[in-house]
């Protein structure tokens, strides 16, 4: 697309950017990792970090790290396959892939949208009860009104829909910030010593699925790709590599910012529910309660409203990934709110039957962890093939890293099919 055809369709260039000067130009130019961030601290985090603090302490530090890294990485190869082609990391493989191959892909894509929105509606419903003492039922409505409302400002804009994105992520993370200093009791040595890789047992190892589920997220896999495909217009090679330079800093800023997030949560546990004697606190409704108890009240509401914007955020997001899928996949289009009907009633039926949320939540991360290198494997092929990339394909060592994460993650999921079996056996 030329300048001027850029300009017709409404697509901003990347010389108008820089037009506005540097720091207008850097901050308008960052935005889409941290829409893709929202997912890597939605309320099935909260589940997972928590429980993994409480229960082993700082064990499991490194998984946190580790799942971090492998997201910055992940991410941002997703959104240069966006930027490189124009296209969608669904509508590139509906291109390169057979109709039944991307019918299975479309099939668990869907089965991991279910489990996301599982996780986004009950955290959501869970921070609007402790906030207001909104029944769990009508508060997972209420995030459904919401989450559309978020939706509709994409509709005039992608730079509205990313702000408000990014208004919730700050308040997540702020909330957190405050907490972790507020509480106390770090033990910074047992933090670090937290970084040297170890499995204590298949407990642990459930944990560190889920929390790599929690973080390394499918969906937004998908959707990362999708936002750049008309966002900026880049006049040549020389623009194109300019804006894969800003890519890469987003990626970095906003995972980053998202790992921060996590550790400061599974630290937070660590620091106040890890003690002989202290059981019960892997809920959330007990955390939040505890947290008033041995924190103060300040840090309770702090955490309530943390949970709730994750929630009403990663549930936006999550929609918005549903169509990405969806349309990429197969070509079909199906109204919003059929889509969101459709995803959200497993999550309406969960907090129906007053089932226990956080341990739903901590599977719907094991689901979704099953899913992922059914996301991380076409978009390594994609990534790494000249023909596809043209100029920005993978240089060997990132194709070597991505294998790595892929086989990583694999072998993980593979291993606890394999303990849990031999338990039923």
């Amino acid at each position: 697309m030329t300048a001027t055809g850029a300009a017709a369709s409404g697509q901003v260039t990347l010389r108008q950017m820089q037009a506005r000067g540097r720091i207008r130009a850097t901050a308008g130019l960052l935005g889409p990792a941290f829409v893709a961030s929202v997912a890597y601290v939605d309320p099935g985090n909260f589940a997972t970090n928590f429980a993994g603090g409480a229960e082993h302490g700082y064990e499991l530090v490194w998984v946190i790290v580790m799942a971090d890294l492998m997201a910055v990485l992940v991410q941002y190869l997703t959104s240069k396959a966006g930027l490189s082609t124009g296209r969608s990391l669904p509508e590139l493989c509906r291109e390169r892939f057979g109709r039944r191959a991307n019918m299975m892909l479309w099939l668990q894509a869907e089965v991991v949208a279910m489990a996301t929105d599982l996780a986004e509606f009950v955290g959501a419903a869970v921070g609007i009860n402790l906030i207001f003492g909104i029944p769990l039922l009508a508060a997972g409505l209420i995030t459904a009104v919401v989450a559309f409302v978020i939706l509709g400002l994409e509709q005039r804009g992608y730079r509205r829909f990313e702000l408000a994105i990014i208004a919730l992520l700050a308040l997540v993370g702020l909330g957190f910030a405050y907490l972790f200093f507020a509480v106390g009791g770090q033990h910074y040595p047992q933090l670090a010593a937290g970084l040297l890789p170890r499995l204590g047992g298949a407990d642990t190892l459930t944990l560190t699925v889920g929390i790599i589920g929690a973080t390394v997220m499918p969906h937004v896999v998908y959707l990362h790709s999708a936002l750049h495909t008309n966002r900026v217009h880049a006049a040549g090679q020389q623009e194109r590599r300019t804006l894969l330079a800003y890519n890469k800093w987003d990626c970095i800023t906003g995972l980053g910012i998202a790992g921060l997030v996590n550790l400061s949560m599974l630290c937070i546990a660590a620091a106040l529910f890890h003690k002989p004697g202290l059981t019960g606190i892997s809920d959330l409704g007990p955390v939040h309660a505890h947290l008033a108890t041995l924190a103060g009240g300040t840090a309770a509401l702090i955490f309530g409203i943390a949970l709730m914007a994750s929630g009403l955020s990663s549930s936006s997001v999550g929609t918005y990934a549903g169509q990405v899928v969806m349309s990429g996949f197969m070509n079909w289009r199906i109204p919003l709110l059929t889509r969101r009907a459709l995803t959200m009633l497993p999550s309406l039926i969960i907090l129906a039957l007053a089932v226990n949320t956080s341990q739903a939540l901590v599977y719907s991360q094991i689901v979704l962890s099953f899913g992922i290198p059914f996301a991380l494997i076409p978009l390594l092929l994609i990534t790494r093939d000249p023909a596809t990339m043209t100029d920005m394909p993978n240089q060997r060592l990132t194709s070597t890293l991505m294998l790595l994460t892929t086989i990583i993650i694999t072998g993980l999921n593979l291993y606890l099919l394999y303990d849990a079996l031999t338990g039923l056996l």
